[in-house]
């Protein structure tokens, strides 16, 4: 097996699981936060297959995610994957990422779409997945895993058209990737705030992959001159759900009457641990 990188971006930890059960399938293959690299003005690799693991953030690539891949020298990558997990809904992640690739003669040899947990609890109808749906969706994605080595393993190509997906309206979908360039670039203000049940326990701070968080006088302050991930972190691992969303975009935000969501086996430090700087 050539050398092998997996790059990716996890904010409440369902992408980070598959890329660990993928780094188990994938011998030597070695695992990267994208978090890490973001401050290089290049990122390089000598990795003859280079994969991305990340989840669907407004039907598209997170922002982090596609600074990224605009900074990555592939001139030594034979075969590039990617690997999105969503909570159902229909992306358009893939043709981004060939869009930027294009630009240096280079494209996905192959890709694959994960159905995993929603993290989002800002829309009325949410409802966060108990042990036995997720230990089911796991289940799914454990199988989905042993073929896709496979065809790394292989350096197969595998462009599969996606058939699973939950469909948006055409209005829908325009409103959603509307909104994501919106939050791109206005960076998230006036978007979080934390209710009187924050406890100043700096949870949230920790786990934001961003940095845009910065305890002040034991509050958390979402700093206007950083941009924000839109990773959800702060949201779903504050321990008393005191952090919510004022939305803007979605024009109400139901966060004070919803649950909330993590992957069961990604702790705070576990995400956190993005942000450790690499070489």
């Amino acid at each position: 097996m050539t050398k092998v990188e997996i790059y990716y971006f996890s904010g409440t930890g369902n992408s980070l699981y598959v890329a660990k059960e993928l780094q188990k399938r994938l011998p030597e293959a070695n695992l990267i936060p994208i978090v890490s690299l973001l401050n290089k003005d290049v990122i390089e690799t000598s990795a003859d297959t280079v994969g991305f693991v990340f989840p669907i953030h407004g039907m598209t690539i997170p922002i982090p995610v596609k600074k990224f891949i605009k900074k990555l020298d592939l001139k030594p990558t034979r075969y590039i994957f990617a690997i999105a997990t969503r909570a159902g809904t229909q992306h358009i992640a893939f043709m981004e990422i060939d869009n930027i690739l294009k630009k240096r003669g280079k494209s996905l040899n192959s890709y694959f779409t994960l159905n995993m947990a929603s993290n989002d609890p800002k829309f009325k109808d949410y409802r966060p997945s108990v042990n036995e749906e997720i230990a089911k969706l796991e289940f799914e994605v454990r199988n989905r895993l042993n073929s896709i080595q496979k065809i790394i393993m292989n350096q197969e190509n595998s462009r599969e058209k996606d058939s699973e997906f939950i469909p948006a309206s055409r209005g829908l979908g325009r409103l959603v990737r509307l909104g994501m360039a919106y939050a791109e670039f206005n960076g998230a203000k006036d978007y979080f705030y934390a209710n009187s049940r924050c406890m100043g326990c700096g949870k949230c701070e920790k786990v934001c992959l961003s940095g845009k968080i910065k305890m002040i006088n034991n509050k958390p302050v979402w700093q206007e001159n950083v941009k924000c991930f839109f990773c959800y972190a702060c949201l779903n691992y504050c321990p008393v759900k005191a952090v919510q969303i004022k939305s803007k975009i979605y024009m109400k935000s139901y966060t004070e009457e919803n649950e909330r969501y993590s992957h069961p086996y990604a702790t705070a430090n576990d995400i956190a641990e993005q942000k450790q700087t690499s070489d």
